[in-house]
Formats: C-alpha cells, sequence, structure tokens
C-alpha cells in the first residue's frame, strides 16, 4: 500500500469556474442578488482578461502589471452586455434590476441602428450611461486607399516644445492645460490633506479634485479635436511618427557606484519631462483622434519609422547630429529651420519613400545603412456609440470603433479606442 504525503492539487481559478460559483456566491452573499447577473458575470469576465493580460501577455506580447484587489466601492462602470433594442422611451432609458431612469438624451438613435450593450460609468460630475450601437450595412472600411503625393500629403512631428510642426510650415504650441490648472489643484489637495480621512468635509474636497482633473482632461480632449480637424483638412494623406510615448516616459535606470552607493541619474529632470507628456496627451491624439478625426473625413493617416529624421537635414539628407537640448537645425546646404519643423518635412520625405536614400551609421558595427521605413495601416472606423448623462450638467457621446471591440473593454476605454466630443448644456 503506498501513502501519498503531497495534497492534491486544487482546481486553477479560470472563467467558467469562476461563473460557476457565482451560485454559491448570491447565497452566502445577499446583497448579490440586487445585481444583474450578466452584470456579475462581465465582472468576472474582466478578472479573467486582467489576469490573462498579466500571465500570458496581449497580441503583442506586451504583460500587464499585476492585478490588485478591487473593493466594490472602486468599480466604476459596470455593463449590461445585453439591453432591449426599446430600451429607450421619451426621456427614460429602462435597464435591468434599475428599472426607468430618467436621462438626458444626448441625440437620438439613427434609424437602422440596433442597441446591444450597456455601459453605466460614474465619472466627477454624475452618472453617464453609453450604448453600443450595431448596423449590419455600415462597411468596415469607410474610405478607399489614398495613393499619397507630394501634393496631397503631410508630415507631422509631435513633441513638446510644438505639439505639432507639419511639412507646410504650420507649427502649433501646445496649450498646457495641466500646468496651468496646477496651483489651482495644488492648494486644493494642501486644504483637504488637513481634513480626517473619512469626513465629509474631506469628501466634498475630493469632488471638488476629481472636477478640476475632470475639467483639464475635457480641455486637452476638446482642443486636440480642435487641432485634429485643422490637420485633416490641409491634406489627403498625413504621416506621423510611429512613437512609443510609454517607453519615452519609463523612469531612469539606478546607476550606483562600485560600493553599491547611488548616484545621480536625473530622474528628477525627467519627471518634469514625463509630466509634459502627460500634460500634452501625444500618444491619445496620434493613436485615436486624428486617426478617427481622418477616416470620418475620408482621410487616411499612415505612420512611418522615425528613426533619424531630426538627425538628417530634410533638404540635402546628409546627417546633422544634434543633441535633445539643439533645437535649431542648421546644416552646410544652407537649411536653417527650427528642427521640429525639419522633422515635420523629413516625416513626409519618409512616408512617400523619397528619403529612402538617408544613409546612417549602425551602432555596433559602424558601417552606413538605409534608414528603415515602417508603414503602419490604420483601423477602420465603423459603429458608433451614443452617451446619455443621467445628470443635466455636461454631456458628451463616446464613439467606437465596432461592436466587437467594445465586448471585452473595462472602465470606457475600450481595445481600440474611445473618443469624446464635449458639448454645454
Amino acid at each position: 500500500m503506498l501513502i501519498c504525503s503531497i495534497a492534491t492539487p486544487r482546481e486553477q481559478p479560470e472563467y467558467y469556474g469562476q461563473k460557476r460559483s457565482l451560485v454559491l456566491l448570491k447565497k452566502e452573499r445577499d446583497w448579490y442578488g440586487d445585481i444583474h447577473a450578466d452584470v456579475l458575470q462581465d465582472m468576472v469576465k474582466r478578472v479573467d482578461l486582467a489576469f490573462s493580460r498579466f500571465i500570458k501577455g496581449d497580441s503583442k506580447g506586451k504583460h500587464s502589471g499585476r492585478p490588485r484587489f478591487k473593493a466594490k466601492n472602486r468599480y466604476r462602470t459596470f455593463a449590461f452586455p445585453r439591453v432591449k433594442a426599446d430600451c429607450i422611451q421619451d426621456n427614460q432609458i429602462t435597464l435591468p434590476k434599475l428599472g426607468a431612469i430618467k436621462f438626458i438624451q444626448h441625440r437620438p438613435i439613427p434609424d437602422g441602428f440596433v442597441t446591444k450593450r450597456a455601459l453605466v460609468t460614474n465619472k466627477a460630475d454624475g452618472w453617464y450611461v453609453t450604448l453600443t450601437l450595431e448596423d449590419v450595412s455600415v462597411p468596415d472600411s469607410l474610405t478607399d486607399k489614398i495613393v499619397a503625393t507630394v501634393a496631397n500629403s503631410l508630415g507631422i512631428d509631435a513633441g513638446l516644445e510644438y505639439f505639432v510642426a507639419c511639412s507646410d510650415g504650420t507649427m502649433v504650441e501646445p496649450p498646457k492645460f495641466f500646468r496651468k490648472a496646477e496651483s489651482q489643484l495644488a492648494k486644493l489637495q494642501i486644504k483637504r490633506e488637513l481634513w480626517l480621512k473619512g469626513g465629509k468635509a474631506r469628501r466634498k474636497l475630493n469632488i471638488r479634485v476629481a472636477k478640476l482633473h475632470q475639467r483639464i482632461a475635457r480641455q486637452r480632449k476638446q482642443w486636440h479635436f480642435e487641432i485634429a480637424g485643422k490637420l485633416v483638412d490641409k491634406a489627403e494623406v498625413i504621416f506621423v511618427e510611429a512613437l512609443k510615448v510609454s517607453n519615452m516616459s519609463r523612469r531612469n535606470k539606478p546607476k550606483q557606484d562600485g560600493d553599491g552607493t547611488f548616484l545621480p541619474n536625473g530622474q528628477a529632470a525627467k519627471s518634469g519631462l514625463n509630466k509634459s507628456f502627460a500634460d500634452a496627451g501625444i500618444a491619445g491624439f496620434l493613436n485615436e483622434i486624428l486617426p478617427y478625426k481622418a477616416e470620418k473625413a475620408g482621410r487616411s493617416v499612415r505612420k512611418v519609422n522615425p528613426a533619424g529624421t531630426s538627425q538628417h537635414c530634410a533638404i540635402c539628407l546628409n546627417r546633422v547630429p544634434k543633441e535633445l537640448g539643439d533645437r535649431w537645425h542648421e546644416c552646410s546646404c544652407g537649411a536653417s529651420m527650427p528642427r521640429d519643423l525639419n522633422s515635420g518635412i523629413s516625416i513626409k520625405k519618409v512616408g512617400l519613400g523619397i528619403s529612402l536614400t538617408i544613409k546612417r551609421e549602425g551602432r555596433k558595427t559602424g558601417e552606413a545603412r538605409a534608414l528603415p521605413v515602417r508603414a503602419v495601416s490604420v483601423g477602420s472606423m465603423s459603429p458608433f456609440t451614443n452617451t446619455i448623462a443621467l445628470k443635466p450638467r455636461l454631456h458628451s457621446f463616446h464613439r467606437v470603433p465596432s461592436l466587437a471591440a467594445a465586448g471585452s473593454c473595462g472602465p470606457l476605454y475600450h481595445n481600440r479606442c474611445t473618443f469624446v466630443d464635449r458639448h454645454e448644456c
């Protein structure tokens, strides 16, 4: 007779097992009965997605951070995967378990669209419901492939000194909404710290801080839409850099001497730079708003490899090395212009394939090699989503590219992109 002292391995938690456990949890916790079954199952799906991204990574192999426990009051968005097609009647919307709720409708649902999903979100200024609509007649691609030429194209260099520097000479400085409101935000946060946690006064100040952050974000988003609209009117094809802003805003690696003592690594200055990156919102503009506005207007946004575009002259294509602090481009060929403008012209040439003769030295071999060009196609946009405010203050609507993209999303941040237009009452 063999006796094994090893305990029987427990069943690993997985999506369907967690869904089955909801039946027992409803008996143990009475308040679970007040929550719709679809909402509970959607929460399980979100947890499963968070752990799969942490363990397996996404489609590009990138891993998310370790998921942390979230109490019920930390969930600001919950989803109804199924809603009735006629859930909106006059000035009321009917949701499962919640019943008929009076609301302010931003705009009527267009003919031919069917309501498929609802997201209820608690924002700083009230409750919002986002409806996902579907129309099978809407094509996946709204524009045909446009052939880029010198006349119908535009190169854009995005940065912090100039938010956009176009190849036609247009240069726009960033408005720095967060920097302008930073002193006001600091005063509110200092005042908040004077009150005890959990107190009524502290909660009121938390709301004021949240509303200020919301106003800054909406100002930035509205300005992005205005700039994108002006750029789309300039050209049919827009070339932008394939930037990885998350890599650009990383913390500096620590430095140590032989004794293990930490040395200055420049992180203090880098922190201010990272704040400027977040204030400008370059990633959201290039990856979400500009492609959306271009697709809506029948234009095309294409990404190119930015390597070497700031280190070469856009006129003669010769290499002109520069440090990050060198903001003016001077070349022996006579070209003299701002550094960002030179980059914008070079980006257009790289996108058109004109500057394929640019040579640069390899980092390891030191040999000259051609500058690689990588074009990234922009996904198509299709059905849109209505957002309806449940509180009569601000109205906003969110657009999502497709129903499939919105099927496995977190709090109002879909897998592809989310766009917000702001309108005052």
